[in-house]
């Protein structure tokens, strides 16, 4: 489709000048020999750019350029003068012109001007689309996305977050469990009330013990006055325990007492103290495993997991990777006066080819290393850690259409290897349960890609996939398989 230019200037010659030169170079061009005539246009008629003369009998350009802001501020407009001045500049642009160009003019040039209003323009909208699509991919404030996987997560919030339902939350470290669990709070008609969240991973057991349950004083050497746990501190609204899969065993019976009785006895004390408080835990472990080893009571277990949700990695949410990078990247607008103002293509193709192992967390990092680093208005390639700049898709969608993106069959067979290996930590006994296959079969696979890869680079590298993770190559006689984890 061409291009829409619409020129105005009350020089007839200038008109059937301009109408000749980009109508040459494939543009759609009308003009108008008035800006009243031309504002009765764009009402009725859309144009990518509007090339105006700054000086016209009647309405001239610069008032041209407030109406047009009023009316078609999507529309771009560059401005033409033979007085080149600052004054005129400043004027032009405090009028909302895009730019402006001065009499004579070669035709190249302004066509270049021209192109960069167009781009101007498709950036603008896609910016306002993707803004528009995070606000109607937040059912809740926020939780970003519009994939299939986080609207089944969002409907399952919905429907559970008006009970008194204790909840259970899963997922790899950086999906973002504890917005889950705000998300929740935010929701609930505890709403009013205090939201507590806790790390059980990040202190001893003892003062876990006095931070859930209070301490009287004199409890211990620097109890020297009594303190409420955080059991009672969160009462009429929602305690988080993240990361209760690390939570020492002796603990674990102390704290299924707590949940059993509706009560806590503070360290050194003698009397129950009641709490009214909903429960929500996390963890990036997986418990029904860590109960059949004996590292998490089975009892604990099923009083805290009366609703499961689990938090889908963000390499299974599609598109949510750029509507997020999106949303990031208007959070670190503050700090660069909004200089940086969008992602180029090849920048945002690497982000959905990566696999993303430290999942939401890693990609706000990521966003935030590009914007501190770039040297333009758009994030590129150039901008990006060198293992997201080096990633290759490491799933084939059935969408693909364009024949010379399919990839041959064995190269299909070699990435799912791979993207099996990278989920199961590159344990290569599940891997091959996960696969279907005998473990000698991987080991030959594994072993086959090996040597393609040493003899194209003549270096002995580890397979690995675009992920952070990799693994080594078996030695010919076997070894040890290391026990499967989940990160």
């Amino acid at each position: 489709m061409k291009r829409r230019i619409l020129v105005i200037d009350d020089d007839a010659t200038i008109c059937e000048l301009l109408h000749a030169e980009l109508e040459r170079r494939e543009y759609e061009v009308v003009t108008k020999l008035s800006a009243e005539d031309a504002i009765r246009t764009l009402t009725s008629e859309d144009f990518d750019v509007v090339l105006a003369d700054i000086n016209m009998r009647g309405m001239g350009g610069v008032d041209l350029c407030r109406e047009i802001a009023s009316l078609r501020e999507d529309v771009p407009v560059v401005l033409m003068t033979a007085f080149a001045s600052i004054e005129s500049a400043i004027a032009s642009i405090r009028a909302g012109a895009y730019d402006f160009v001065t009499k004579p003019f070669d035709v190249d040039d302004l066509c270049l001007t021209i192109e960069r209003g167009i781009k101007h323009r498709e950036l603008r909208a896609e910016v306002k689309r993707l803004r528009g699509a995070i606000g109607e991919a937040r059912p809740f404030d926020e939780i970003i996305g519009t994939s299939e996987a986080i609207k089944r997560m969002c409907e399952i919030v919905s429907r559970i977050a008006q009970t008194e339902t204790t909840v259970l939350i899963t997922g790899e470290s950086g999906t973002g469990k504890e917005i889950v669990a705000h998300a929740l709070h935010a929701r609930s008609a505890r709403a009013s009330g205090p939201f507590v969240a806790i790390n059980c991973a990040a202190m001893p057991e003892p003062l876990l013990e006095s931070e859930l349950f209070g301490h009287v004083k004199g409890a211990f050497t620097d109890a020297r006055g009594s303190r409420s746990g955080l059991f009672v501190t969160a009462s009429k609204g929602t305690l988080f325990l993240d990361e209760i899969g690390e939570m020492p065993v002796a603990m674990q019976a102390k704290l299924l007492r707590a949940l059993q009785e509706r009560t806590v006895r503070p360290v050194g004390g003698d009397t129950e103290m009641p709490f009214d408080t909903r429960i929500i835990t996390a963890t990036n472990r997986n418990l029904e495993r860590e109960v059949a080893e004996r590292r998490f009571r089975e009892d604990l277990f099923y009083r805290i997991n009366v609703v499961h949700l689990h938090v889908p990695p963000l390499r299974e949410r599609g598109n949510d990777v750029l509507l997020l990078a999106q949303e990031f990247l208007r959070r670190c607008q503050g700090g660069t006066n909004g200089r940086i103002v969008g992602l180029r293509s090849a920048a945002a193709d690497r982000l959905a080819a990566y696999s993303w192992p430290g999942n939401v967390r890693e990609l706000q990092n990521c966003i935030e290393r590009a914007v501190a680093l770039a040297r333009f208005d758009h994030i590129g390639v150039e901008d990006l850690p060198e293992r997201i700049r080096d990633a290759k898709p490491s799933h084939v969608t059935a969408e693909v259409r364009d024949v010379s993106k399919l990839p041959p069959l064995d190269e299909v067979e070699r990435r799912h290897i791979a993207h099996v290996l990278d989920v199961v930590q590159g344990n290569k006994a599940l891997a091959s349960r996960v696969l279907g296959i005998d473990r000698r079969t991987l080991y030959r696979k594994l072993d086959r890609w090996r040597d393609s890869d040493s003899s194209a680079t003549h270096d002995d590298a580890p397979i690995h996939d675009s992920g952070a993770h990799s693994w080594a190559l078996p030695p010919a006689s076997g070894s040890a398989e290391s026990p499967p984890h989940t990160s």
